[in-house]
């Protein structure tokens, strides 16, 4: 009853009567795991462009840095290619198992939900742009326009991920619906703006620790970054690493304090609280990193790298969770309606079924869709039925042939339209009557 009166004024569509093509609990795990490797390459993406921007400006001042951007620079656009790839699964898998929640978010958020292929393309161009013309325009009022191109698809790569971010918390509250009048006012639906906090610290988290075991990794060519040593560059993305994961012991409660009370459950506390957890014993590894000196830095990499695998889980796994209790009311009430429908059609068709079969319509009643523009005796619409009957004496085959598909002859008269819907059958029966009864007295 609770769960009914939450959702009383929920619209609640029918369930769509296909099947789908794999059971529901396989394409739940494949959402998880595709959903985990995609926003794997979009955190690698946007904290990549973050970075790239803040280390060119730092260039302006001392030139390795520079050096450094471009080599940053290099990652993001592979990475972005990935994400990319990589968000066609979930995506899939969404789609699938929340068709109705899903198309109604994207439909709600309208312009905003349209214009992401054009804004990725936009983004996309603009962080090649940039690569491709680093040595090109190194100085002066071209330097600037450099930069001003990385802070341009910067800023349209944080866009796109809130567009994506608002449509998948959008489609957790069909209750609010009725109050979203695009995009923008879809923000104000459940806690975007702290999970949007959270998505961007974790970016900036996880294109550190990528950075410090692709500058660290002992095959790697550094010979383009002579300025930094391989422990100075380790040092440099375990520290951004470690200062933004402190900043997620602060968006991480604002996060779960603001989420609605939906789909919070028992289990999901269980799973975030294993997941903080194993991100402090993370936290702890890598400061015991920075500690140590040149020579033993990146010893533990591995271990950090699983344990952050295991806190991402665990994010992926809680997302899930909280997803499914939200909607739960939702759902079993799309199934209730499609029940009821389905029990309404079948009696209608029983009923139906033991009616005697309705008696073929004959021509006159037929001639019913041609009344309105043929008249007997007067031009109407078009020409009366004693003109057509000169026309079309002895030919009603000739009638047939145009109402399937009529041209234009007379130009102070409008086009016909075709009335092929009807049938040939139905049509030689109107011919015939038109025929009979524009024959001249």
């Amino acid at each position: 009853m609770k769960t009914f009166f939450l959702l009383a004024n929920t619209p609640i569509p029918r369930d769509l009567p296909l099947p789908l093509p794999l059971p529901a609990w396989v394409l739940t795990i494949c959402l998880v795991i595709f959903f985990l490797v995609h926003i794997l390459f979009v955190n690698l993406m946007v904290g990549g462009t973050i970075l790239v921007v803040i280390t060119e400006w730092l260039g302006r001042q001392n030139k390795r840095w520079d050096h450094l951007s471009l080599a940053i620079a290099k990652t993001v656009t592979v990475n972005k290619s990935l994400a990319v790839v990589m968000g066609i699964g979930p995506l899939l898998c969404i789609n699938l198992l929340y068709t109705l929640q899903w198309y109604s978010a994207n439909a709600l958020t309208g312009h905003a939900w349209l214009m992401i292929v054009p804004l990725v393309i936009v983004a996309f161009l603009l962080t090649y742009l940039h690569k491709y013309t680093w040595e090109t325009w190194t100085t002066g009022r071209k330097k600037t326009l450099h930069q001003a191109i990385s802070v341009l698809a910067m800023l349209l790569l944080l866009f796109i991920p809130l567009i994506f971010l608002s449509n998948i918390n959008l489609m957790l509250f069909p209750s609010e619906w009725d109050k979203v009048r695009g995009f923008f006012s879809s923000l104000k639906i459940g806690n975007v703006l702290p999970r949007y906090l959270h998505f961007l610290a974790a970016s900036i988290a996880m294109t550190g620790l990528f950075l410090a075991g692709w500058f660290g990794r002992a095959s790697s060519d550094l010979s383009h970054l002579s300025d930094f040593t391989r422990p100075e560059l380790r040092r440099i993305f375990y520290k951004i690493t470690a200062y933004v994961t402190l900043l997620q012991f602060v968006f991480g409660p604002l996060l779960l304090f603001t989420l609605p009370a939906a789909g919070i459950t028992p289990k999901l506390y269980v799973i975030i609280f294993s997941g903080a957890a194993i991100g402090l014993i993370t936290l702890m590894l890598i400061f015991r990193e920075l500690r140590r000196d040149d020579s033993r830095i990146g010893q533990s990499y591995p271990w950090i790298c699983i344990l952050f695998t295991f806190v991402v889980l665990g994010m992926g796994s809680g997302r899930h969770v909280y997803r499914q209790a939200a909607l739960a009311g939702h759902q079993a009430q799309i199934q209730e309606r499609t029940q009821e429908f389905a029990s309404a059609l079948a009696d209608f068709n029983h009923q139906l079924a033991g009616q005697p079969a309705a008696a073929e319509p004959d021509a006159s009643q037929l001639f019913i869709n041609c009344a309105a523009c043929h008249a007997p005796n007067t031009k109407l619409v078009g020409p009366p039925l004693t003109e057509i009957a000169q026309i079309y004496h002895g030919n009603p085959d000739g009638i047939v042939a145009w109402a399937m598909a009529p041209g234009k002859k007379r130009p102070e008269l409008p086009q016909m339209p075709p009335f092929a819907h009807l049938g040939e059958a139905n049509l030689r029966k109107i011919a015939e009557y038109m025929l009979e009864k524009g024959k001249a007295p």
